[in-house]
Formats: structure tokens, sequence, C-alpha cells
């Protein structure tokens, strides 16, 4: 039976502190897929030696478009033949005609997709919400933990010998501890 994941934040001042923080948690034996890093501060990537999340959403507009493509043709050629209109000894099928309506087809097909895949890479919407520190959108970095429910109170420890200025469960906000 699989644990239900939980999650943790701690509160940092610095990056040093949120570093720091980062690598006791990996010597602690958590994964670089159980903890994110959260500021409002832009920071290169893995500057904290968190993990490159990665996506998938090239492929959605891949996908968008062969969709788009493949709904213009049977579209045009549908129209086609279903109401074939015979003009001075022209095909009926005349592809010069329909790459326009082939084209938006595409590109419609394409930016959908491509619309459907940001928000699916984004996770949203998001039903369960992670615990939040607005001293965050202040300039403090937070490092959040989500791991079984076992795990959280060494998540906790962690947090508390390296200094962290504040530590939110999962289920409470930043003004339920004391700020």
């Amino acid at each position: 039976m699989a644990m239900r994941k939980r999650s943790v934040l701690g509160v940092f001042g610095t990056a040093e502190a949120a570093a720091h923080a980062t690598s006791q948690l990996r010597e602690a034996g958590f994964a670089a897929q159980d903890y994110d890093i959260l500021t409002g501060t832009p920071y290169p990537e893995g500057a904290f030696g968190e993990h490159d999340p990665g996506h998938k959403l090239f492929i959605f507009p891949l996908i968008g478009a062969v969709v788009g493509f493949s709904i213009a043709v049977l579209f045009t050629v549908g129209t086609q033949l279903s109401y074939p209109l015979v003009s001075g000894g022209k095909p009926i099928i005349a592809v010069p005609a329909m790459s326009m309506i082939l084209y938006e087809g595409t590109m419609l097909g394409a930016l959908t997709f491509t619309f459907l895949g940001v928000i699916f890479e984004s996770r949203l919407p998001r039903l369960k919400l992670d615990p939040y520190d607005t001293r965050i959108t202040e300039g403090a970095i937070g490092v959040i933990v989500s791991v079984e429910e076992n795990r959280l109170g060494v998540a906790e420890g962690v947090f508390r010998r390296v200094g962290a200025e504040n530590i939110v469960r999962e289920g409470q906000s930043s003004s339920q501890t004391g700020r």
C-alpha cells in the first residue's frame, strides 16, 4: 500500500541558506525529484542543486499540426467529392485550391494543441495546493519537499537544523505558523 505524499515548506532568507538546505536534504536521503525551490527572484538553472524537470511540450504542436492537416484534408476532399463541381475539365480535387485551407488547418491544429500542451505541462488546474508563505514573494526562498507522510518529520528536522525562518506543513498557511 502506497502512502499518500504530503508537502512541507521551509522558508529561508538567503540563497546560501536555501542551497545549504538542499544539500542537507540530499544527505538525508531525499532524491532531487522530492524537493523544489520557490522564489520570486530569478536564479540560474540548478543554482540550488534542484533537478531540471524536463518537458515534452514540443510534441504537442507536432501532433496538433498532423491532426489539423488531416481534418483540413478531410474537409476539403470530402466537400469536393460530395459536391463535385466540374468546370472546363479541371480536376475535382485541386491541390492548389486546397493549399490555403490545408495551411490554415495545420496552423490552427498546432496552435490549439500548443495551448493545451502548455496547460498540461503546467499541471493546471491544480486541485491540491502545496503549502506557501507570503514572504517568498517578498524575496525569501522556499524549499518545498513532497514525500510520504512518514518522512515529513525528517524533512522538518533538516529545515530546523539548517535554520529555516518558517516551516509550513501542507494544510497550514503561513498565518497559522506564527507569522
